[in-house]
This record gives C-alpha cells, structure tokens and sequence, in this order.
C-alpha cells in the first residue's frame, strides 16, 4: 500500500483574534496547499516504485523490424469495473456518450455452473485496417515502426465510411465536431514512456501494451480464433490478444448475442443511391430504346428524357453533401483514389455527370441550331452508358468491401442492378406523360401507343424478379443457426416489419398493378386529356421511386453483422 502525505496538522488550530491572527495568516502562507503537498510527494522516491510498476505494462524496447504494438487482454484478471473506460474518457476530453474503449459481457456454460466473462476492447490497430483502406480523404495513417494506426482529425471530412468498413465499430462518429475519432494507443504518452491511460488505470493490469510478430498476427488469424461470436480476424487481422488459462464452455457467446436492432439509415446514401441508379438506368432505358425503335425526330420526348435523367443524377449527387460532417472539404474525396472504392465512386459519377451534361445539351439543341450535332449524340449517349456502369459499379463493391454477408456481391450486385433497370423504365414513363403534356403530336401519340406495351411487359418483369430476389431473405428464418442473415430477416418481420410491408405494396402497385392496368387499358395510352392516363402514369412512377426508397432504407437498416461482445440491455 502506498502511504500519502499527511497534511499540515497547523491548519485545524482554532482561529487567533488580533497580532495573533495575523501571525497566523503569514505562517499559513510560507506552506503548502494540499495540492502542492501532494505534488511535491509525487516527485519524490515514495512515488517512483508506482511509475515502474506502469513501465513493467510497457515493452522495455519499441518494436523491431516485422513486430509491432499490440494491446494484450488477460481475461482472468479483466472484472468489468470499467476504470479503462473512465480513464480513456477523461484523458481524451471526450464528450458525455462517446467511448473509445468499451467493456462488453460474454455468457456460457449451464444452469449448474455458469459463466460469465467481461472482455475490455478498444481499437485492434489491425495489419490491414479497413478503416484506413476505406478512407477517401487519407485521413488514417499506421505507424510503420509501432503499427498503431492514427486518424488525422484535420484531415477528415465526416463520410463515416469507416464506421461501416471496420467490423469493430472502432471508430466513432462525432457529430457534433462533423468528423470521426477513435483511440491511438495514447501514442503521445507511449513515445516517453508512459502506459496508455487504459493500462494505467486498471487496478488489475487486466491490459498491457506487448509487442507482436506480424507474421505470428497473420498465423493466429488463419485459425479464427478471437473471441466467439466475434467478427472474423481474416477480415483485417487485428493485433489484439485475449488470453485466459480458464477453458470456456463451447456456447459461450456474447451477451447480446441474441439482440438484433436496427442500424442507421443513413438518409443521404439512400436518396443519392436510389436517384444516381434512376438516372444511370433511365439514361440506358432510353438508348435502349432508341436501338429498337426508331423515334420520329421533331418529337420533344428524347430532349425530355435526358433532361429528366440529367436532373435526377445533379440531385444524387448533391444530396451526397448532405451525409458529410464537413462538407466544405468535399474536394478532398480523390485523394484516396488508389485504395477507397468510395474516391473512385465519387470520380466516376464526376464523370456520369459530365457525359450527362454534354449528351443532354447536345440532345436538346439538335435542330435547335445550325452546326449538325446528330454524329456526337450517339457516342455522347454510350459514354453516359458507360460511365453510369462503372459509378454504379464502385457503390456496389463500396458495401461489398466491408464483407457482410448481407452486402455481398452478389446481393448488392443484383440489388442495384435491378433498381437501375426498374426506376429508367419508371422514369420513362415519366418522360413520356410529360413530353405529352407538354407538346402532344400524332408522331409522338403513335410512338407512345407502340412501346407502352414493351414497357409495361419489361417493367412487370423487372418488378417481380426484384421482388421476389428481396423476399428470398426470409427463408433464413427457417433455419436454427442466429447467422447474419436469419438477424436480417429477423428485422424484416420484426422492428421494420412497417417498413417492408410498406416498401412490398409499393413494389406490387408500381410495379405490377399499374403497368398491368396500362397493358389492359391500351386506349387510354395517348388520350393526354384522360385522367385515368395521367393517374396511372404518374402513380407508376411515385410508387416505384417509394417503393425504392424504402428497399434502400431496409438496406441499411436491415444490415445484421457480428460485433464485439456488448452488454445486456
């Protein structure tokens, strides 16, 4: 036991009256505070024996070639008191809710002889840290001597992509500053000596600082063995080591294993994914259509439709701003441009909006002026064709490269894909009520009574392929196994049973009901006057964009993956 410095017993004398008093005051003032006590023992020898017993947390050299630091976790000597937490707190000025370090619960055993564990976890300063990877703006950097991996504050523009790339939910989203912050080691206190402010704290030195072998990292992941219920170490090899000499039952799994919620919406992504594929597919719909049939020049229904696709597509994209905490360094989003699917999304559809741009004005003054344009329209039309595939393209593999099993390939791949051809064929339709209402000709009667039916029959097909490849979540319910997958569709028809009702009844009366009524209703196709016309088209229309709007909503929202042992709640 360490013994404090006992205060200057003068100070509980009665108080003196007079020369007395007087006296008094000017000898109370030659001493010390407490504080000054107590800081003047600190620096002598009575303290010294403490601040070794830190230094022995630490590695006696800095890490060597191949090896790094690593946060060490003995889970024997771990009781949950939280003291880590507290102190990771304080030393980083950290607001009321926000936590670099976090202490979570693990359950097992039987009713006989239960058992329950506490685990300590902060960041894992991986040897391929996702949220690095991820990063548009290079604002995370990793030690090539200590490994840790640092976020440069300055340098973040508040994308949050990283909150979805790293399987940790390290880092935190603060959004009140407008930018991302995670732990880093307390690398300042580290490079002189002193142990982090969780090794400090721990009054069982539950947590050491050790260096590693990345090789050994490397080898220790291939067995998957980090904590149960936990994300795969493949993913981003963390450095973190638990270690016990207690053997844990087979079902010991988070406390909150069994808890499934849903995460954030994430508005701004939905309406910028939902409107960039609307306009990319409306953009692909229309040269679709031009190569089948061939449209009676003089009509207003090309130039309508790609300045409606154009609109779309400048909307996206300035509705992406809106999801950054400091958009005002938006121009910063290329230079990740080499690692982050992100930077190469944002280029990408920079160049969407481009050939967009040219190809819509070259379409709406065709005929308008004297110089001919008609040889640039078609090359023009594929380059918007082109890019609009290699953007969609980046934000599939954008959700693709934070390896949840609800966002694979596959599922986002088809997701998205489907969404680009279902919202163009709404949208021409749109182009179409539109080019109608606004300068109605025979040409363009007879061209609108001859392709209705194409449309319809192809968004009929559209709609009931999508839906049916969405509803294909629920046959996880079936299975025992609490996957990813079955969490998913746990959510489905549970806390967002609303909204996926929601979005299959729009999906059915946009994209079934009124096509269907339109493909049996052949009259009303080019009766501009007819209210019924009008009705139909315009309701195909809201009710599929909704009905999307809403699908990209549940994509989010809906997205269950494994996470690091949390609390009972």
């Amino acid at each position: 036991m360490i013994e404090l410095p006992v205060l200057n017993s003068n100070r509980s004398k009665p108080p003196f009256s007079g020369p007395a008093l007087v006296a008094q005051l000017l000898a109370e003032q030659q001493s010390m505070s407490a504080v000054e006590e107590f800081s003047r023992w600190h620096e002598t020898d009575v303290a010294r024996p403490q601040s070794r017993q830190y230094r022995s947390l630490l590695p006696a050299t800095p890490p060597g070639p191949g090896d790094q630091y690593a946060f060490e976790v003995d889970l024997d000597r771990c009781s949950g008191c939280k003291a880590c937490v507290v102190a990771c707190h304080t030393l980083n000025g950290l607001d009321e809710m926000e936590t670099w370090r976090d202490v979570g619960l693990m359950v097992g055993g039987s009713t006989s002889a239960p058992v329950m564990q506490h685990v300590t976890t902060a960041c894992h300063h991986c040897l391929e840290p996702a949220c690095m990877i991820a990063c548009p703006v290079n604002a995370y950097e990793k030690d090539a001597v200590t490994g840790i991996v640092k976020h440069l504050d300055d340098q973040c523009f508040g994308c949050q992509y990283c909150t979805l790339a790293c399987p940790y939910e390290v880092p935190k989203y603060h959004a009140g500053l407008g930018i991302v912050r995670k732990c880093d080691m307390c690398s300042s206190r580290l490079a002189v000596g002193e142990a982090p402010a969780c090794v400090q704290s721990c009054p069982h030195e539950a947590i050491v600082i050790r260096t590693v072998s990345r090789r050994q990292v490397v080898e220790d992941a291939e067995t998957t063995a980090f904590l149960p219920g936990t994300p795969d170490p493949q993913i981003t090899l963390p450095t973190t080591s638990f270690k016990t000499k207690k053997p844990f039952p087979r079902n010991l799994l988070p406390a909150d294993y069994a808890r499934v919620s849903a995460q954030h919406a994430h508005w701004p992504l939905v309406v910028m994914l939902v409107l960039t594929q609307l306009s990319v597919g409306a953009f692909c719909v229309g040269l679709a259509l031009e190569a089948l049939v061939q449209l009676p020049s003089g009509t207003s229904l090309r130039p309508v439709h790609a300045m409606a696709a154009l609109g779309f597509g400048l909307l996206a994209l300035g509705s992406s701003s809106l999801h950054l905490g400091r958009p005002q360094y938006a121009f910063r989003a290329v230079l990740g441009l080499r690692h982050s699917w992100l930077s190469r999304e944002i280029v990408a559809f920079g160049l969407f909006a481009g050939c967009a741009s040219a190809y819509a004005a070259a379409v709406f003054l065709l005929g308008r002026i004297e110089f001919n344009l008609e040889p640039a329209v078609e090359p023009l039309g594929w380059s918007v064709a082109a890019t609009g595939a290699i953007a969609v393209f980046c934000s599939v593999m954008i959700y693709v490269f934070t390896q949840r099993e609800y966002w694979s390939f596959t599922r986002v791949g088809v997701r998205f894909t489907l969404t680009c051809a279902l919202l163009g064929i709404a949208a021409l339709w749109l182009s179409m009520l539109a080019a109608m209402l606004a300068a109605p000709s025979l040409q363009l009667t007879e061209l609108v009574a001859k392709v209705s039916p194409l449309l319809c029959r192809a968004l009929i097909l559209t709609a009931a392929v999508k839906l049916a490849w969405e509803a294909a979540i629920f046959r996880h319910l079936l299975f025992r196994r609490m996957t990813p997958l079955r969490r998913s569709a746990m959510l489905h028809v549970g806390e967002l049973s609303r909204v996926t009702l929601a979005r299959f009844a729009l999906g059915l009366l946009g994209g079934l009901l009124m096509p269907l009524f339109l493909l049996n209703q052949a009259a009303l196709v080019g009766d501009v006057a007819s209210a019924e016309f009008i009705g139909a088209a315009s309701l195909l229309f809201v009710a599929c964009l909704a009905g999307e709007l809403l699908e990209r909503y549940l994509f989010f929202t809906a997205c269950a993956a494994p996470r690091m042992p949390g609390g009972i709640r």
